[in-house]
């Protein structure tokens, strides 16, 4: 099995910064393309971010010039750098690999989530 923990949500001031961090582990064979997306009560999960594995980008309009996705392939761990965040950022923030697993079955995972809170 494969699994995709999130780390680094929290409370931050509008303008703050947070980083996000997200892990896999398992009987991973290789990692395709990786992301973040993000949900708020009421509302579709949508895009913030994802990252290929040879390292092309692609941003949601509403999160370019102020987030970053990178990744570590080594780690097997996704980052996202989120700055000069607004209140409209708040959401539940989801990590999601296409993996390739040791018996080579291609299949997307999630995490569980982290949440992250812009308030004043």
């Amino acid at each position: 099995q494969v699994q995709l923990v999130e780390s680094g949500g929290g409370l931050v001031q509008p303008g703050g910064s947070l980083r996000l961090s997200c892990a896999a582990s398992g009987l991973i064979f290789s990692i395709n393309t990786m992301g973040w997306y993000r949900q708020t009560a009421g509302k579709q999960r949508e895009l913030a971010a994802t990252i290929t594995s040879g390292g092309s980008t692609n941003y949601a309009d509403s999160v370019k010039g102020r987030f970053t996705i990178s990744r570590d392939n080594a780690k097997k761990t996704v980052y996202l750098q989120m700055n000069s965040l607004k209140p409209d950022d708040t959401a539940v923030y989801y990590c999601k690999a296409h993996v390739l697993t040791s018996t080579k079955e291609g299949r997307f995972y999630w995490g569980q989530g982290t949440q992250v809170t812009v308030s004043s």
